[in-house]
């Protein structure tokens, strides 16, 4: 799979289809998967980023890269405390990847360990890429393998691979997070719900690539996961802009994350269900994370704000897609969550 990645930083274990599928506007895609049609079988259109967004983009690096670093950081000594120096880190493509990246050059820097890296595909109601599992397992001890992503939002994607890896005994469905306000993995960064910088872009801080793709016209049974490259994005890259600003503000003593969560994020997803009559929790988005892909990807009804950090500078770049995209904001009792995203019905797309 091509990227703007160096292979040394990471091994994408995907399969190059640029050119072979068409991306799709936002309300269609929305449209088709709300009709039922899996988002995984569509691509959206790409874009260069406006110039305020970027501002906003900037800023939030700017304030977040030390914060995102010490995570890291905290994140990287309880891997290597936990799975030993031999661990193999399995990022979940897209958002996974640059943390992938992030805890290789942490560990190597600490622990003077050059670690493996694969990135591989896993897909909502759809699983994990069988064919990647294989490759790795292939080359490595079952034990060693850690899965890595951004954040945990309300747990789904954990939940697939749980339900996934029950077919692989030797692998932990364990999940290492630089972020879980879901308060659902002991391998994480921070407990609070932060900003990831990287969450605020998408191929352009991700190496060039799509999030991934499953159709069986395009990915046959033998093959992985698919994801397209856009080379034409090349001049707007800011992927290694982005690791190199947080690996600048590493240290090699971390500040521990002592907040405690009293129960899981997804409680308070079904209570916002509940308050706002939204029939499906699936589109319940929370956390900053999430709240940025709902404004960047899919068709927004509604941004909740947490009452006590409306006034956050890590919202920034929220507040500005809000308005950019016309989405009203209102402010709300969240605990788990600084923001959440509410994606229209389909009768409103």
């Amino acid at each position: 799979m091509r990227s703007s990645y160096a292979k040394e930083d990471v091994i994408l274990l995907l399969k190059d289809i640029t050119g072979l599928v068409a991306p799709q506007s936002t309300q269609e895609r929305e449209a088709f998967i709300q009709s039922g049609k899996h988002y995984s079988e569509m691509l959206p259109v790409e874009y260069v980023p406006s110039a305020k967004y970027m501002e906003a983009y900037n800023e939030a690096l700017r304030m977040n890269a030390k914060p995102m670093a010490n995570a890291i950081g905290s994140l990287g000594d309880k891997v290597v405390e936990k799975k030993g120096k031999s661990v193999i880190l399995v990022s979940l493509a897209r958002a996974g990847i640059p943390v992938g990246i992030l805890l290789k050059r942490y560990i190597w820097r600490k622990y003077k360990v050059d670690v493996r890296h694969y990135s591989i595909s896993i897909i909502r109601g759809r699983g994990i890429d069988t064919n990647a599992m294989d490759y790795i397992l292939e080359r490595h001890d079952g034990e060693d393998i850690l899965f890595v992503d951004g954040w945990i939002g309300k747990g789904a994607i954990l939940r697939e691979l749980e339900k996934d890896l029950a077919e692989y005994p030797t692998v932990s469905p364990e999940l290492a997070v630089v972020a879980d306000p879901a308060n659902m993995t002991s391998l994480y960064g921070t407990n609070k719900d932060m900003l990831i910088p990287s969450s605020c872009l998408n191929a352009t801080v991700s190496g060039l690539i799509s999030r991934t793709f499953l159709r069986a016209d395009i990915i046959g049974e033998n093959d992985f996961h698919g994801a397209v490259y856009y080379g034409e994005l090349k001049d707007a890259d800011l992927s290694y802009a982005f690791i190199e600003s947080v690996e600048s503000a590493f240290s090699l003593v971390n500040v521990s994350d002592d907040t405690v969560l009293t129960g899981q994020g997804i409680d308070e997803v079904r209570q916002i269900a509940k308050t706002y009559g939204v029939g499906d929790i699936n589109l319940i988005k929370p956390g900053i994370g999430e709240t940025t892909r709902v404004l960047l990807r899919r068709v927004p009804w509604k941004v909740l704000i947490s009452e006590k950090h409306k006034n956050d500078d890590t919202l920034t770049h929220i507040y500005k897609l809000a308005e950019e995209r016309g989405v009203s904001v209102a402010y709300y009792p969240l605990t788990n969550y600084k923001c959440c995203g509410i994606i229209k019905t389909l009768a409103d797309v």
